[in-house]
């Protein structure tokens, strides 16, 4: 099974994502994940988007494609695949039906839908873990212990980009870009919305009854 996750940040994506792809056994890609990797790997590909990272730059669409054609030519996608937030425009939508079959390939885009008042309340109390990444919203899942990743032990600490002042912004960004892609899918029949509101829990059991998966391993 090839999945889209598509949601505002803030939507729970990540997690859902993760979640699914645990239950699936098929791997979950994060883009930030694939291209953290690339680098400390010293990939060609990774010294490409190095360098646009060490400028403060946003990686071009083709290094990112490439990553994940890479996954693909090394036989680590046969089984499928969960994306992250990717495609977020129109132009990635087409590379990546390009990458895995000309549209044929992808089985779903997910679409957590959370309205914005709710959106802003996540991204102001959440936290994420400097060593694993994995996000903790404070009011649906907060760590067991105040400060102190579950997961790894690592130290808990805000997303510069979650700052208050910030948000807004990324969020009318969002929007822009991600209407386009919604209407790809839809126009394809691939969209699934969910109710991307409640616990965790709750969330993960629409999303699995939406696709027909069973919630229990």
């Amino acid at each position: 099974m090839n999945l889209v996750f598509l949601g505002a940040p803030g939507s729970g994506k990540g997690t859902q994502a993760m979640r699914l792809a645990h239950r699936l056994s098929i791997p979950h890609l994060s883009t930030g994940d694939l291209l953290r990797a690339a680098v400390r790997d010293n990939t060609p590909l990774g010294r490409d988007a190095q360098k646009y990272m060490a400028a403060g730059e946003l990686v071009p669409d083709q290094v990112i494609i490439g990553l994940i054609g890479e996954k693909q030519a090394a036989g680590e996608l046969a089984r499928g695949f969960i994306l992250d937030g990717f495609p977020r425009t129109v132009p990635q939508a087409e590379a990546l039906d390009a990458l895995v079959g000309d549209g044929a390939g992808i089985d779903r885009a997910i679409l957590l839908q959370v309205d914005r008042d709710e959106i802003v309340r996540r991204l102001s109390n959440r936290l994420y873990c400097e060593a694993c990444q994995v996000i903790y919203g404070m009011a649906t899942n907060p760590p067991r212990r105040a400060g102190v990743c579950d997961r790894c032990g690592g130290r808990l600490r805000p997303r510069a980009d979650d700052a208050p002042d910030v948000i807004g912004h990324r969020l009318d960004v969002y929007r822009q870009q991600s209407q386009p892609v919604e209407e790809y899918y839809r126009t394809r029949s691939l969209l699934l919305m969910i109710a991307g509101v409640g616990t965790p829990d709750q969330i993960f059991s629409r999303v699995a009854a939406g696709l027909n998966v069973s919630v229990d391993a």
